[in-house]
């Protein structure tokens, strides 16, 4: 099949490379622009779009898909089906209709639930005990269109954002090449998404971040899990922030939220409802990221210290 190809981020690479190996036509890319990134600001391309360079694959980056325009050009190349996974715009009905196979997306959740930017990390900020990726063709709305093919998996108890992220990636990847098997033999089951269990995944803040002591320690932990790698939990001591990269709930010991309890050397946090955090992998501002035990070898922090006063 003749496959025009729109993304952008880590996630949707592998995708890519799946149709490449699968014996597609991939006739061109469209991702975002460049932008500068790191330390001096240099301008960075994309993932995909380093992917597609590597094959040799034309790449766009138009700032908008709304003119004429790019229409037109899209038009001009005939693909057979737009693939889209994690571009970062929405389509125009006029692109929409252009491919005869239509316009696929390649969706991080099990669709109605988690139509939005931030899928993976909402399922882990909630405690979900599964997700999976979702095929769908699209239509005007953000993630409303017609159901294909879905994959499930189990989120881990201890795994994070990221690391459910990339396995994720790897499911889409597999189930774009199995929905355009069935798109192009005409055996493939569309399914409308209803609106009942719909449910919106915004995108993150920094601000959700914020730990407040006083939630019971397992949506805590859910909080740090669902915010790795980015924008990470936090929270403050001796006015500096903190920043959590993992933890783990156990036994609670009485103390007030907030307050730290030193257990052979364990990094331990009362939260709500008599419950605690153990900060196994925590970063001090202005420092790097180290264990738990290592901060507290390092930093004088008594027992029944109390963490998250406000930063002046």
């Amino acid at each position: 099949m003749r496959i025009l190809f729109m993304g952008t981020p880590d996630f949707a690479v592998p995708c890519l490379q799946s149709l490449l190996d699968a014996g597609h036509e991939v006739c061109a890319v469209f991702t975002q622009p460049d932008k500068p990134k790191g330390r001096g600001y240099a301008m960075t391309p994309p993932p995909v779009k380093v992917l597609a360079m590597e094959h040799d694959i034309p790449v766009y980056q138009p700032k908008t898909l709304r003119t004429p325009e790019a229409a037109q050009q899209i038009r001009e190349m005939q693909p057979d089906c737009i693939v889209v996974v994690a571009y970062g715009k929405i389509l125009p009905k006029e692109i929409l209709e252009i491919p005869p196979y239509g316009c696929i997306n390649v969706h991080a959740s099990l669709l109605p639930k988690y139509r939005g930017a931030a899928p993976i990390q909402w399922a882990v900020l909630n405690g979900d005990p599964e997700t999976g990726v979702t095929t769908m063709y699209m239509a005007e709305g953000l993630d409303t269109g017609d159901m294909l093919l879905k994959s499930r998996t189990e989120i881990g108890p201890e795994e994070t954002s990221g690391e459910l992220h990339d396995r994720l990636s790897q499911m889409g990847a597999e189930l774009i090449v199995e929905t355009l098997k069935e798109v192009e033999a005409g055996t493939v089951r569309r399914t409308p998404q209803g609106d009942a269990e719909t449910s919106y995944a915004s995108m993150l803040t920094k601000e959700l971040g914020k730990i407040d002591w006083g939630r019971p320690a397992g949506e805590l932990h859910n909080l740090v899990r669902g915010l790795s790698p980015w924008p990470v939990a936090e929270t403050v001591y001796n006015k500096k922030r903190l920043k959590i990269h993992r933890a783990k709930v156990v036994p609670g010991f009485g103390g007030a939220p907030g307050e730290v309890a030193r257990r052979k050397d364990c990094f331990v946090v009362a939260c709500g409802g008599n419950t605690a955090l153990e900060l196994e992998t925590v970063q001090y501002e202005g420092g790097k990221r180290m264990g738990g035990k290592e901060f507290l070898c390092g930093h004088r922090l008594d027992q029944g210290a109390v963490l998250g006063e406000a930063k002046e």
